[in-house]
């Protein structure tokens, strides 16, 4: 089984969303329709990033991962967008 690691945009709320999901699709739908306690918000989320793994396990820890560099980011007096920019240049 696949299991996916993403970070999701709202250019309406102007905020990033990073999770885990074993079926990205039906995870978009729910965070787009409403059906996510975190996401509802707002229902313009879009993937900017995904990373696959092959264990649960991984993408969970490398969820953990990004969102503990998004701290030390905010911490630091940074924003989201730039860890987002960082990872995409790899």
């Amino acid at each position: 089984m696949e299991y996916f690691v993403y970070i999701i945009y709202s250019k309406s709320l102007d905020r990033y969303y990073v999770g885990h999901s074993q079926d990205l699709d039906d995870r978009m739908n729910r965070h787009n329709s409403g059906r996510s306690k975190y996401t509802k918000i707002a229902r313009d989320w879009e993937v900017k990033y995904t990373e696959r793994f092959s264990a649960r396990s991984e993408a969970m820890a490398r969820e953990k991962d990004i969102k503990r560099k998004k701290s030390s980011l905010f911490t630091g007096c940074f924003y989201f967008n730039e860890l987002f920019e960082l990872y995409k240049k790899g």
